[in-house]
């Protein structure tokens, strides 16, 4: 894994040999078939491939196809500039904002959790979006 800022934005990068245990960790068989997870851009939207290695962008919450973006990187990124404030963690909206949580990032709807915890919250939060999506 390979992790820290990229212009303007906090990237997270797995390694090849992190993309299946990555991807199965978050659920994206059952979320977003035929997909992979190659990263987290800013901390609340994954990097994903598709089986003909598109890149898309798309939310941590909501997985819905629906909302997958396609993604290019203007540049590749070749190092990331470093950050240990950050490194290990991701910054996670303790009420999704596809619920009505807070964007402001001054507000009590922010924490830092770790990777594998991380990944229990998305889960976690899209079996919710499912269960709930007319």
């Amino acid at each position: 894994m390979q992790e820290g800022w990229f212009q303007d934005d906090y990237l997270i990068l797995f390694a090849e040999s992190e993309i299946e245990e990555a991807s199965a960790r978050y659920r994206l068989p059952e979320f977003l078939p035929a997909h992979q997870i190659i990263g987290i851009l800013g901390w609340d939207d994954f990097l994903v491939r598709d089986t003909s290695e598109r890149l898309w962008r798309i939310p941590t919450v909501p997985l819905d196809p629906r909302h997958l973006d396609p993604f290019e990187f203007a540049e590749r990124p070749v190092g990331l500039e470093a950050d240990a404030r950050f490194t290990g963690q991701i910054k996670w909206h303790v009420k999704p904002l596809v619920f009505g949580g807070e964007p402001d990032a001054d507000s009590s709807n922010l924490t830092w959790v770790s990777h594998e915890l991380h990944g229990q919250l998305v889960v976690w939060w899209n079996q919710q979006y499912r269960r709930l999506k007319p």
